[in-house]
């Protein structure tokens, strides 16, 4: 009996998860839940008290699969783990599943599930943030580059991605926004580079750095 009901709670966890990427909290209700988990009434007031601790439940696993995402990507440098964590593929017609929460006027007036939202982003920015500042420390990017603004810079390319590929309905904007912001980090990776001579290909020494030696 307990394997049962641990299934009927995931399974109303995972469709309301699901209903809340594809539709917001404002337009789903118990019974949509209840359609999409296979799960009867008496199920869904057993496991929850309602739609709200549902949503809360729901959103806990998206936020925890949205950061997840790329986690596990290996990488021979920290700027190209940070690229590869960048160009990670993300369904950019299906939007981003906490950030659309943000557009849900049912959301913004819910101070817990808001807060988990705000939360959300300020763990994937300081994550952006730990990768940038490995990258300058191992000399890739520039020591006075602003590693809090360009994380919330990353951010914030992802999201107009998002809408981006939903305004034009197809995956190409996202695709087009991270290899773009991927080629703009090579800039300034190549911009710590010391200059090189065409000719013999040998890098520049300049005058101060010969009195240095």
């Amino acid at each position: 009996m307990q394997s049962t009901d641990t299934s009927s709670r995931q399974r109303l966890v995972d469709a309301m998860a699901s209903l809340l990427w594809e539709k917001g909290y404002a337009a789903t209700s118990p019974r949509d839940v209840m359609a999409a988990a296979k799960v009867g009434q008496g199920s869904f007031y057993y496991h929850f008290s309602g739609k709200h601790e549902l949503a809360v439940a729901a959103l806990s696993q998206n936020i925890s699969e949205l950061l997840g995402q790329g986690a596990d990507t290996a990488s021979s440098s920290p700027l190209e783990k940070l690229k590869a964590y960048l160009v990670h593929p993300r369904p950019g017609l299906k939007g981003c599943r906490v950030g659309r929460m943000t557009q849900d006027p049912k959301v913004l007036q819910d101070p817990e599930l808001l807060g988990m939202v705000e939360a959300a982003f300020r763990t994937t920015e300081q994550n952006w943030k730990h990768m940038i500042d490995a990258a300058i420390t191992a000399g890739e990017l520039p020591e006075g580059l602003d590693s809090q603004q360009l994380a919330r810079t990353l951010a914030a390319v992802l999201q107009g991605g998002y809408v981006l590929s939903r305004a034009y309905g197809s995956q190409q904007p996202m695709d087009d926004a991270v290899h773009g912001m991927a080629s703009m980090l090579d800039s300034l990776a190549h911009s710590q580079q010391p200059p090189r001579n065409p000719a013999t290909g040998t890098t520049v020494t300049s005058t101060d750095d010969k009195e240095k030696l």
